[in-house]
């Protein structure tokens, strides 16, 4: 369900690879029309390569802390055929973080915040499972007896949005 890991391009590369291809072949020379050959297949690889990796502006699922704390942050979702938490991520005053990288198939996300004193930042309504340490735990039920730690998470509706936003404002209820 959730993708927490991209890869980035390096555009110094590609620039690079070209600039080599073009050398090897002798497109580059000193006249002017193969430079302006040169230039205008540059511009067309580079432009090629911006539409083949739509990259940095992706998050699907964003978590922004607009609170003077530092938050850690743990969100819960229905994943195909059962409930899925996630956690954590630390995201500091007036940062955001992507928490879910992959377009939103839940029109519900859970999130739950707590402070570096485990202060709960949200109030929530919905028991899921979180652990104290880095998790992934799939199931909402009986979360002591597995092993884990009941917490209260805030439901967030999406409208069936592919991406979205949550604003962690001070003195959020």
């Amino acid at each position: 369900m959730m993708h927490y890991e991209r890869q980035v391009q390096d555009p110094d590369n590609t620039f690079m690879a070209v600039r080599k291809f073009f050398s090897k072949n002798h497109i580059l020379s000193n006249s002017i029309q193969n430079w302006q050959l040169w230039q205008f297949s540059a511009c067309a690889i580079f432009c090629l390569w911006i539409v083949a990796n739509p990259s940095t502006a992706r998050a699907n699922f964003q978590f922004c802390n607009q609170t003077l704390d530092v938050v850690n942050v743990a969100i819960g979702a229905y994943d195909t055929d059962a409930w899925e938490t996630a956690g954590w991520w630390t995201v500091g005053p007036n940062q955001c973080a992507n928490v879910i990288e992959d377009t939103l198939t839940s029109r519900y996300i859970y999130v739950y915040a707590r402070d570096v004193f485990n202060a709960s930042m949200l109030q929530g309504t919905t028991t899921m499972c979180v652990d104290p340490g880095e998790f992934r735990i799939r199931g909402r039920e009986d979360c002591l007896i597995r092993g884990h730690i009941s917490a209260q998470f805030h439901e967030v509706d999406t409208r069936r949005s592919e991406r979205w936003t949550f604003f962690l404002r001070a003195g959020f209820e």
